[in-house]
């Protein structure tokens, strides 16, 4: 099943993300941006986020 994934070493935690889908992305304790474990991912709301990311730092992995 495809997955969301952040690459950290590129967010500047401007949490886009966490706005357009906080039932997929939350910013974790340590102050990172991180996946929430789903069955599923809704791909509008995840492309939604790829696309308006500004550090382009969300993609899809296999």
């Amino acid at each position: 099943m495809p997955r969301p994934v952040v690459e950290l070493s590129d967010c500047v935690k401007c949490e886009i993300c966490i706005d357009i889908s906080p039932a997929i992305f939350r910013m974790n304790d340590a102050g990172f941006v991180e996946i929430i474990d789903l069955e599923t991912y809704q791909e509008a709301e995840v492309n939604d986020a790829i696309k308006n990311c500004p550090e382009d730092c969300i993609y899809w992995s296999d």
